[in-house]
């Protein structure tokens, strides 16, 4: 079984595959209290099937 390892921003509950992205997601969350496009194009919940 191949589990992946996902990373969630701390603010908004979104997941990511990439860890960096995950921590700029939370870092634009936290400064803006909104969320980025351009971050979260690239969340687990914004992949098509």
């Amino acid at each position: 079984m191949n589990i992946e390892k996902l990373y969630q921003c701390g603010e908004c509950g979104l997941h990511y595959r990439d860890e960096e992205i995950a921590k700029k997601c939370e870092v634009w969350c936290k400064e803006h209290h909104s969320c980025n496009i351009q971050i979260t194009q690239y969340s687990i919940e914004e992949e098509k099937p």
